[in-house]
């Protein structure tokens, strides 16, 4: 998937969980949600995405996907 596509939705993920449960807890339900619905392909997207900066990511999703772990790899 095209990684300016999965940082629009991290952002918008983040402002709706900013908006119902704060700032300062945000990032905790985006990345339950991230880690919840997100394909695996999709999260090792953005985990890397994240390790190289994060470029576009708002503060409250960049924080959320760099407590993420990897997922699982199918060998």
């Amino acid at each position: 998937m095209n990684i300016h596509q999965l940082v629009i939705m991290a952002n918008d993920i983040s402002a709706f969980f900013s908006s119902e449960a704060g700032q300062q807890e945000a990032h905790k339900s985006v990345a339950l949600h991230i880690s919840r619905y997100w394909d695996p392909r999709m999260r090792t997207q953005i985990i890397a995405h994240a390790a190289a900066g994060g470029d576009g990511l708002c503060q409250a999703a960049l924080d959320a996907v760099r407590t993420l772990p990897p997922p699982p790899r199918r060998d």
